[in-house]
């Protein structure tokens, strides 16, 4: 008991020496041991690197999971070293409601039957989503949680023991700079017999302060140039992160494709209905749908011989008989046989002998071109 009572006394004597020289540091009333030009940049590296690491970390993980009541689910199962449960994705939960819309609606009708395309391909969006999840958390989020929760943990230890060193280093100096200015105005005998002694008892404390000091600060020092080592690290998941993104965006742009040419294999299956469907997912942009997602037919190469050097000047309506027509989606003509349409517009149409089903020659004023029959409502 009166070991313990001496090292708490002790410690409470350190600890107010350090508040007093911190104090007066403050308010510049004492000396403070500054440090090198080039550990103050490894300190000032470091901090930028933890705080810009934490920045990425909480981004990443909203990017991952934007509901905030699953990350703290998730953050709780972890901190409880429990395994994480299995989370249904928003593409397969919407999967889920399309089929069971698709079953209750008919899935024999247009409708239905594209609910079910829809359907297939959302659980499949959804199934990625969730590989990607999980790669990027594992190859991209760990490292950065475990730098964050074990380097830099061990830096700020050292980096406060280092302050501490140094904050006894300095305690030590000003104790031998009073011995000294004592020693200078000591007159009396018995004091001037003292105050050699004191002198020598704080250059003692000096000398073992400054050794501890400098012992830390090359640890710290250590420390923090690892700081290299962790750009490194981090910089191979940063490129296993991209890899796994590209990966990710390549599947779901082929899971779209594939739906897209599913859907394109009916043509026909929005005309005469009383509602307008949805839109391709390319119709608002020619240079998209041209390059890369063609959703409808196309006029080159579906018409016959014949028609491809059909004036279209000097076509004139059958004899049956036109009909009007509302267009569902705005359409940019590919070339100057067809004819481009704006949503909600009202044209005439009429189809002539040998010509491809999928397409109509639409008249707007004195404008006339082909349009294809995906884009329309039949009125009468």
């Amino acid at each position: 008991m009166d070991f313990n009572m001496k090292k708490l006394a002790s410690d409470a004597g350190i600890f107010f020496t350090r508040a007093v020289q911190f104090t007066e540091e403050k308010f510049g009333q004492a000396e403070k041991t500054e440090l090198d030009a080039h550990f103050e940049n490894l300190l000032a590296r470091a901090d930028s690197t933890k705080n810009w690491t934490e920045k990425i970390l909480r981004q990443t993980e909203v990017l991952l999971q934007p509901n905030p009541s699953a990350r703290v689910e998730e953050f709780l199962y972890e901190k409880l070293d429990r395994k994480v449960p299995s989370r249904v994705t928003n593409g397969e939960l919407l999967a889920q409601y399309m089929a069971e819309a698709a079953s209750e609606l008919g899935p024999t009708t247009p409708y239905g039957k594209t609910l079910i395309k829809v359907a297939e391909a959302e659980k499949r969006l959804g199934a990625a989503e969730r590989d990607f999840i999980h790669t990027a958390s594992i190859n991209f989020l760990t490292p950065l949680r475990n730098f964050l929760e074990g380097d830099w943990k061990t830096i700020s230890k050292e980096r406060r023991l280092l302050q501490n060193r140094r904050l006894d280093l300095d305690a030590c100096k000003a104790r031998l700079k009073k011995a000294k200015a004592a020693e200078a105005k000591a007159t009396v005998g018995v004091l001037l017999a003292l105050c050699p002694l004191a002198l020598v008892g704080a250059e003692q404390e000096l000398r073992v302060a400054q050794t501890e000091f400098d012992r830390q600060a090359e640890v710290t020092r250590l420390l923090l140039e690892g700081i290299s080592s962790t750009h490194v690290n981090h910089l191979r998941c940063l490129h296993e992160f991209v890899e796994s993104q590209t990966t990710y965006y390549a599947q779901c742009y082929r899971h779209m494709l594939d739906l897209q040419k599913q859907l394109g294999r009916f043509p026909g299956t929005f005309v005469g209905t009383t509602e307008p469907a949805s839109p391709p997912l390319s119709s608002t942009s020619p240079t998209t749908t041209a390059a890369t997602m063609p959703v409808g037919p196309s006029g080159a190469g579906l018409a016959p011989p014949g028609e491809a050097a059909l004036r279209l000047e000097e076509v004139a309506p059958p004899a049956s008989g036109t009909r009007k027509a509302r267009v569902l989606y705005d359409y940019e003509a590919a070339d100057s046989s067809e004819l481009a349409l704006l949503a909600d517009e009202l044209i005439t149409v009429y189809s002539l002998p040998g010509m491809d089903p999928d397409w109509l020659i639409g008249e707007r004023g004195n404008k006339k071109g082909k349009v294809p029959v995906t884009y329309l409502e039949l009125l009468s």
